[in-house]
């Protein structure tokens, strides 16, 4: 039987059948959709962190659009903005034209940014997708510098285009893409409790110490790069955030040598991690800052911030048709200004501390974690085979089929969570940032038992 169906005769009062829904969307969308093979549920409703499918389920949303949704989902002050630009009839699109939406959501990003970068910054617009930012960056660098390659390290995650690809870290994407990783150099990321170099907690040290030979070194092999680029708490790499002492020696590094610092603040930025943008806690600024994600209010928007010196690109150099909506730039700037007036990485340090407390408990009771590791509400514990041999630094091999299951487990208690890092082993956390004590505890109760259920299971 033929599952295309005739629009004009579906009922829209009736509620949706989500079985007819998942069946269509299996037939019709494409092999590479991700998301939609694990999570069998139609969302029809959602608020705050509680999201509702059309069977009438209520699930803790711990994935917020992948970081996105750093006010949750339909917050008023959201609402509010885009239904103020509806009702006055401003034009949704464009393009790169000046509007007045563009122009408080330009105020309301330079008051954010780091003080010293925004004294000096320019800010271009990109495609509504971070990857498409990440482009902009690395083109930016390569034309103010005269230089082609790209320093980038080992779990990086940037994006699906040709460029972001070939910084990031992941293998299997780039398999079938011969040669997209021509350019860019890869450099150990550190990563105490699976340390490229097998010694711990001097991880940190060692990379910065590798990292500085090895780009002076005539023989290393690598070409002066047109940018270092790098995330200060790797996500999709597992969670894994870079000691700060490292990354005030990755600033140190490329100032000395001319290399553009561009820090990757797609799904770490607007106060994530505990403080505005996650590199704020190294306490240095960046010449690049690449944003996404929740800088759009929970809708497409992409930018590049840079320092001004870097402005050498000539008209048209990068650009796009969805460079910033109309109702994206109001969402955006509602968003940072309620971020910053509700003090919401202050939050998100407190909660988040909380949250690492009570996974740490959940470790002393279940063998399977690994580790606990993250930085404010972006957080995540990596599963391990217990009975495993430990590697150097201590660590058991991963169980990547647990995380998996763990992560069955949690939908079916309602709770949504994702899986990262090496092997897809590492369960993360990324609830909104208006996320409540009690919601906190919710998470917590329900990956415990989620944990046992799927423990249980692996053992059997």
């Amino acid at each position: 039987m033929s599952l295309a169906v005739d629009r004009t005769t579906r009922d829209r009062t009736a509620p949706p059948d989500p079985v007819g829904v998942l069946a269509r969307q299996a037939a019709r969308e494409s092999a590479a959709r991700t998301y939609a093979r694990t999570f069998r549920i139609v969302p029809v409703h959602a608020r705050g962190m509680t999201v509702t499918g059309a069977d009438g389920r209520r699930y803790l949303d711990c994935l917020s659009g992948a970081g996105t949704l750093a006010l949750g989902h339909n917050h008023p002050v959201v609402v509010e903005a885009v239904q103020r630009v509806i009702e006055r009839g401003a034009p949704w699109h464009a393009l790169d034209i000046a509007t007045p939406e563009k122009d408080e959501f330009t105020d309301a990003l330079f008051a954010a940014l780091p003080p010293g970068l925004a004294g000096r910054a320019r800010v271009h617009f990109c495609g509504p997708a971070g990857t498409d930012a990440v482009e902009a960056a690395l083109k930016l660098a390569r034309t103010a510098t005269g230089r082609s390659g790209v320093a980038a390290f080992t779990g990086a995650y940037h994006g699906m285009t040709a460029g972001a690809l070939a910084a990031s870290g992941g293998v299997a994407v780039k398999e079938p893409m011969t040669g997209v990783a021509a350019e860019a150099a890869r450099l150990p990321y550190p990563h105490a409790y699976r340390c490229p170099f097998g010694l711990g907690d001097s991880s940190g040290e060692v990379s910065a110490r590798y990292v500085e030979r090895l780009l002076d070194d005539p023989n290393g092999g690598i070409v002066p790069p047109a940018a270092m680029i790098l995330e200060a708490v790797q996500g999709e790499g597992g969670v894994v955030p870079a000691p700060l002492p490292w990354l005030r020696e990755m600033r140190r590094i490329t100032a000395e040598r001319g290399i553009p610092l561009v820090v990757d603040e797609v799904q770490t930025g607007v106060g994530r991690t505990g403080t505005m943008w996650a590199i704020d806690a190294a306490g240095v600024e960046p010449d690049v800052m690449v944003l996404s994600k929740a800088i759009g209010g929970s809708l497409p928007l992409a930018v590049v911030v840079y320092a001004d010196h870097l402005d050498t690109w000539a008209p048209g150099a990068h650009t796009g048709t969805f460079r910033g909506t109309t109702l994206a730039m109001a969402a955006g700037a509602a968003t940072l200004r309620h971020v910053l007036a509700e003090r919401l990485p202050e939050r998100a340090d407190a909660l988040g501390r909380r949250l690492r407390a009570g996974l740490t408990t959940l470790a002393s009771a279940h063998p399977s974690i690994g580790e606990v590791r993250g930085r404010g509400l972006m957080n995540g514990i990596e599963l391990v085979e217990p009975d495993g041999a430990p590697d150097a630094c201590g660590a058991r091999p991963a169980a990547p089929g647990l995380a998996v299951a763990v992560r069955a487990e949690c939908l079916r208690r309602g709770l949504i969570v994702e899986l990262g890092g090496r092997h897809d082993s590492v369960v993360r956390l990324l609830p909104p940032l208006v996320m409540t004590d009690e919601e906190a505890g919710a998470v917590l109760d329900r990956l415990d038992a989620a944990l046992t259920a799927a423990e249980r299971e692996h053992r059997a």
